[in-house]
């Protein structure tokens, strides 16, 4: 990218703060695919003009697979070396890309000492946009065909449906909503620590039959806010051989696109 990220360290030492930390979470560090949503919604900051920090080096994975995969010993390690970082830069507002981190430091960390209030980057685009800093025309998307599954760490985990839809409204694109969307939403398989080990036997893999289900409406997009869905989804799409017809994005990748960042 053609701009510096600063970090918690470097605000620091200039005696600033951030309007905003950018916890980037693990997928989005270390995965090759999630790293695109990453750049993505960072190049939407910068151009905004949103002075944002990431921790760098001083930020761990936040706990949630060991919560899920029933390691509460781990989990609680993990979030108060993190809850220890936060708290000396005294980060008080905290937004992420991965509603796995969302759920966790926004509803487990209080309990132990950490409170911060913490959105979803849908959420936080969403609200830049209604205050008129954020500004997207959809051109390039204009009658295209897209989808969104909703996360389930976003959608019935935390009851945020209305912020990834009034997003993807501004690409002027045509948006079909799935059967199971919403509260009635399916999960693409990879939640409570699935992500990490091989499906159990049975007759269809839930990514495949969720995928199935997206692809019976003939989008060109499948949109998601998540970088564990986005992995799913984009398996299940290779199952039936579409991907070169579908494609699966964050709706921070299709902004920025939008935007031709």
């Amino acid at each position: 990218m053609d701009f510096t990220i600063k970090t918690m360290a470097d605000y620091a030492a200039e005696g600033k703060s951030p309007e905003v930390l950018f916890w980037v979470g693990c997928a989005g560090s270390f995965d090759d695919r999630a790293k695109k949503i990453t750049k993505a919604f960072c190049k939407i900051l910068n151009k905004i003009g949103v002075e944002f920090a990431v921790l760098g080096q001083e930020e761990s994975c936040t706990g949630d697979p060991a919560k899920r995969a029933g390691n509460e010993f781990v989990f609680q390690m993990m979030a108060l070396t993190n809850i220890e970082v936060l708290n000396a830069y005294e980060v008080k507002k905290i937004v992420t890309t991965c509603p796995h981190c969302f759920n966790t430091l926004k509803n487990e960390y209080p309990s132990l000492g950490g409170n911060y209030e913490v959105l979803h980057h849908t959420q936080f685009l969403k609200d830049l946009m209604n205050d008129g800093r954020l500004k997207i025309e959809g051109g390039s998307f204009k009658g295209k065909k897209i989808t969104f599954h909703d996360p389930c760490y976003l959608g019935r985990g935390n009851g945020e449906y209305e912020a990834p839809r009034m997003l993807l409204e501004k690409l002027d694109a045509e948006l079909v909503e799935m059967k199971r969307c919403k509260t009635n939403g399916l999960c693409c398989g990879a939640g409570g620590a699935q992500m990490f080990k091989e499906p159990e036997k049975g007759n269809k893999d839930i990514n495949v039959e969720r995928t199935e289900e997206a692809l019976s409406f003939e989008p060109k997009i499948i949109a998601t806010g998540c970088p564990f869905c986005n992995t799913m989804m984009t398996d299940g799409v290779k199952h039936f051989n579409k991907n070169t017809e579908v494609e699966v994005k964050d709706i921070v990748e299709l902004l920025a696109e939008a935007e031709d960042l």
